[in-house]
């Protein structure tokens, strides 16, 4: 019986795709990438194809099996639906490999770094080059996840525009997807199998099966939550940050809650777990400025209606802080608007503004209790005066 109730649910996740689906996923795989080189190094022109071919046949040559290699996230959405409202950002690829110790991550990061010297133009001398130097010039970022519950490493490739290739290489993970409409992945192993086997162009008529599946576990209604921008997920409380940051930049795009009587209680879910994983203000303030530069690199006007958004799902949801702690937290987020405004030197439609009033100097007089004053928790090169908003 056990056995037939997981085969149920494996079917409920999975999904064959369509030809369209299938084109538009070799068009990914095929589409060259730039990988940016710091300093004098060269521009690396990559495809996703030729990545993952001389990775996984490094990984193999070095006695680590790959079980399978899948497409993630906004990309794997983009290829199940053309004009999501996501748009295709980073391009992930994960790597299903077994990493049972430090031996296995150190090697798995060396074989990646040494696979770049493939890129290399022919008139770069390569004899000289070691796997620190690659990772200085092409590295983005490198994390490395090893407890009892998760084991994975990511590898960033650098890209200047925000559309870095993220090789992710994991063991065992407890939460691969935020909602669901972020929730696919796609097997790669069957169209690389037809690449390195097969000289006849693919057609609707010929080409080989590919699966995608939904770690949402029900790929119908996730498929279903994305054509038609619907906000769903499960479980907020056990997704880092809660997936706050996440929901409200889907807020942002015209998504919109899938069932409006719960939503409220999702809200302050991810509310009380971003401030449980990110309760210091300055932790808040880098996390907040990275995913604005990782998620609106080139949607400038995009990022003070996010703000607005996500000051108010905080500022309506958050049940879980002091009240000092709560403005402070809201004043941070205003600022970061404000400091959107300033850099891009626009005033706000006067419909969507958002009211500021900037304290009386005698409020800060020691014998004037009245008021609450925020400290302003960011730094910035040019001065800002502080202003707390009207609520």
């Amino acid at each position: 019986m056990a056995g037939k109730g997981s085969s149920r649910a494996d079917s409920m996740s999975c999904s064959v795709l369509n030809w369209e689906q299938v084109s538009r996923l070799h068009e990914v795989l095929t589409e060259v990438v730039l990988i940016h080189g710091r300093g004098n190094f060269p521009t690396l022109r990559i495809t996703l194809k030729d990545i993952v071919q001389t990775v996984r046949s490094r990984l193999s040559e070095a006695g680590i099996v790959v079980h399978d290699v899948r497409l993630n996230g906004s990309a794997a959405g983009h290829v199940l639906v053309k004009d999501n409202g996501l748009g295709c950002k980073d391009l992930d690829l994960i790597f299903q490999v077994s990493l049972p110790s430090e031996a296995e991550f150190q090697l798995v990061r060396d074989i990646v770094l040494r696979s770049l010297l493939n890129f290399l133009p022919d008139r770069v001398s390569k004899l000289k080059i070691s796997p620190v130097t690659l990772k200085e010039a092409y590295i983005q970022k490198l994390v490395k996840v090893h407890t009892e519950t998760d084991r994975w490493s990511l590898i960033s490739l650098s890209n200047k525009h925000g559309k870095n290739v993220e090789l992710k290489f994991v063991d065992c993970i407890r939460r691969q997807f935020e909602f669901s409409v972020d929730s696919f992945q796609i097997i790669l192993d069957s169209l690389l199998f037809y690449y390195d086997y097969s000289e006849t162009p693919m057609s609707e008529h010929f080409h080989p099966t590919v699966i995608g599946e939904s770690m949402y576990g029900d790929f119908e209604a996730a498929f279903d939550h994305l054509q038609n921008k619907l906000i769903a997920t499960k479980n907020p409380e056990e997704i880092r940050g809660g997936g706050l940051l996440k929901y409200s930049n889907l807020l942002v795009r015209d998504f919109r809650p899938m069932d409006k009587d719960k939503i409220k209680t999702l809200e302050r879910y991810m509310c009380s777990r971003f401030f449980i994983d990110f309760p210091d203000i300055l932790d808040q303030q880098r996390k907040l400025e990275t995913y604005l530069q990782n998620h609106f690199s080139k949607e400038e006007r995009s990022k003070y209606d996010y703000l607005m958004i996500l000051r108010r799902v905080v500022n309506e949801s958050t049940v879980c802080l002091m009240g000092h702690e709560r403005r402070q937290t809201l004043n941070l987020i205003s600022l970061l608007a404000l400091k959107v405004l300033a850099e891009q030197n626009v005033i706000p439609n006067a419909t969507n503004v958002t009211c500021y009033y900037q304290p009386a100097p005698y409020v800060s007089d020691a014998n004037f209790s009245n008021y609450y004053l925020a400290n302003a928790p960011v730094l910035y090169s040019q001065s800002y005066p502080t202003w707390l908003p009207c609520n």
